[in-house]
């Protein structure tokens, strides 16, 4: 989970780890001609329904800076002009988590998630790894990362 916009009257996120079966052009590419090319697949990014999200790497698009490299966007005119132009990383989204008002602190304060400072590599890279990065995570970071195995069963 990236959380995009964390504000006084809530926060939103998204899932990285949840690629669907579906590319963007699959799923927009008949309603938006830009999307028609983008193989890249749609992420679930969460239970809330909203509009299509992207994350990516162009400093000229986009709402908020939310990790160094990484960007939020939601507009529909940012996104088609991603679509159609950009060459860098992207990351697209069909919905998205969101809390309410003092509800994400309260779960933080509950131990409900394990935190890191995310990196654009969190973000774009393919996560085959996410075990690797829970369980580096939920060991308190004490064992260096690249010797947790891929496949835990080989221990």
């Amino acid at each position: 989970m990236l959380i995009v916009k964390d504000e006084e009257d809530g926060a939103l996120g998204v899932i990285l780890n949840r690629p669907m079966e579906v590319s963007v052009a699959d799923a927009c590419g008949s309603q938006v001609e830009a999307a028609e090319e983008v193989a890249s697949p749609i992420h679930q990014g969460g239970p809330c329904e909203g509009p299509l999200i992207v994350l990516h790497d162009n400093p000229a698009i986009g709402e908020d800076e939310v990790v160094a490299g990484v960007r939020f966007c939601m507009d529909k005119e940012d996104i088609e002009w991603l679509m159609a132009n950009h060459k860098g990383a992207a990351k697209y989204f069909a919905g998205y988590s969101g809390w309410g008002k003092g509800q994400l602190d309260a779960e933080i304060e509950e131990g409900a998630w394990l935190m890191t400072p995310a990196t654009s590599e969190h973000v774009f890279d393919d996560h085959g790894e996410w075990s690797k990065l829970s369980t580096w995570l939920a060991m308190g970071k004490a064992v260096d990362i690249d010797r947790i195995p891929d496949d835990p069963s080989v221990n």
